[in-house]
């Protein structure tokens, strides 16, 4: 009779536990970032608030990384632009360019990044 109560607790525990999934993350620690984006978007502001003015497009790629998108057109000079994602404005798993950090380049040599650089380089045109 002991072997009933037993039995009943057992099923009523699987079938509680039917559909549950648990996920652990083994790399998580206190104050780690919740997902890798988040650590590359810290160190992407962080490289780019460290990057000398007067770089080459080459250097840049070799320190960051390929960008999320890159413009280029000519007009007089030869303008080229990377953007690297830097921070998160919507969770649906897609990088936009509202996400990015411009960086801006006139004749392959950085000249500015930001929005303030990008507007600059389009007003000129």
């Amino acid at each position: 009779m002991k072997k009933l109560p037993l039995l009943a607790a057992v099923v009523v525990s699987s079938l509680a536990l039917q559909g549950c999934v648990v996920v652990t993350e083994s790399g998580w620690e206190k104050g780690e970032a919740q997902y890798d984006g988040h650590k590359q978007e810290r160190e992407n502001r962080d490289q780019i608030a460290a990057l000398p003015m007067e770089l080459s497009v080459t250097e840049v790629k070799q320190r960051l990384g390929t960008p999320e998108f890159t413009d280029r057109w000519q007009q007089e000079h030869d303008y080229q632009v990377l953007y690297y994602r830097t921070h998160r404005t919507k969770a649906d798993g897609m990088t936009t360019r509202d996400e990015c950090t411009p960086l801006v380049f006139v004749n392959g040599e950085l000249t500015g990044t930001g929005e303030l650089a990008l507007d600059r380089v389009k007003k000129s045109r």
